[in-house]
């Protein structure tokens, strides 16, 4: 019933997190480096650590240069800029995926590679199919656990270190056009029971997690761009988990954004654009749990880095997964 997997609460800054269908969606070579450090003030509280990369693969762009096309006014991606957009034509992807979640005694590190393929299926709509293969290991300190009772059957009668790895299988699809992006992905697709003792009695099984993304996209003046995205995640046993996202953008530079989990808690969101190789982003969480986690959290802090590598074309910011 416990939480098995990280939380995203910037994860429209990277959707490739949790759909490998993205990968190799842009022009340029996509990294991000994020670390979450949920719930402070809780010992034992998840931290998440990952680092992502994705590119693609044979991929040439309607535009042949960062200056192909004479943009009207101080906004580079104004109206006119969307007016012009095309699917771009079918390509590769590939990207790279390495995390580490801990949870109190229990620490889980993760690496996968991804591969997609996105191909047009029509003139401003692309349809890209992904997957992601790596292994899982789960690593649990019991001499971290304190018991009530020093004999429990459940993690043994030693303090040593359990280590166990599992597959991870990932798989994704992603369907984005100039306004407006959904995408479907399944995560831990290959149930794995990761025990502390020798036994098949005592254990927990990491069960498959079904994710749903959509955003659109729309004008709120030349240079104000405003962009509602919503998320939800089916886990076997667990309720529906949704999230709603938005985020205000002004022009390539920078933006503001809220984020609400229901029945769960609250957020705030900025980021910048520094430069045309590297932007920032950040997010704090509120929890509004009425008993343990009310009283005793300071929230939930969230950073991401992002460099766009080899970047021809001069993006400001992502043109596909905004």
């Amino acid at each position: 019933m416990a939480q098995q997997r990280p939380h995203y609460t910037q994860y429209i800054l990277n959707n490739y997190i949790l759909n490998p269908a993205i990968s190799g969606i842009e022009n340029y070579i996509d990294v991000k480096l994020s670390m979450r450090n949920q719930w402070v003030g809780i010992p034992g509280a998840p931290t998440t650590l990952y680092a992502t990369a994705h590119g693609p693969i044979g991929k040439s762009d309607f535009k042949s240069s960062a200056t192909s096309f004479d943009m009207k006014g101080t906004n580079p991606r104004g109206r006119q800029y969307w007016e012009d957009y095309m699917a771009a034509p079918p390509h590769h992807g590939v990207g790279f995926t390495v995390m580490n979640y801990r949870t109190g005694y229990i620490n889980r590190f993760t690496t996968y590679g991804t591969y997609a393929y996105h191909l047009g299926i029509g003139a401003q709509t692309t349809l890209a199919a992904g997957f992601g293969l790596g292994i899982s290991g789960t690593n649990i300190d019991r001499s971290r656990i304190e018991l009530a009772n020093p004999i429990d059957p459940a993690i043994g009668s030693g303090s040593s270190e359990v280590n166990q790895a599992s597959p991870e299988l990932n798989a994704g699809l992603w369907l984005y056009g100039r306004d407006y992006f959904a995408g479907l992905s399944a995560q831990q697709i290959i149930p794995t029971k990761v025990n502390l003792v020798d036994s098949s009695i005592y254990g927990s099984t990491l069960v498959p997690h079904l994710i749903a993304t959509g955003g659109y996209r729309m004008f709120m003046t030349e240079d104000l761009t405003f962009l509602p995205s919503v998320m939800m995640r089916y886990i076997q046993s667990q309720p529906l988990y949704v999230d709603f996202n938005a985020k205000v953008q002004y022009q390539d530079r920078f933006w503001i954004g809220g984020s609400f989990r229901l029945k769960e808690g609250y957020a705030f969101m900025a980021g910048v654009n520094i430069s045309q190789t590297f932007n920032l982003g950040y997010s704090y969480d509120l929890n509004n749990a009425k008993y343990l986690l009310g009283p005793m959290q300071k929230g939930t802090h969230e950073i991401v880095l992002g460099f766009l590598l080899n970047n021809g074309y001069g993006d400001m910011c992502p043109r596909n997964v905004w």
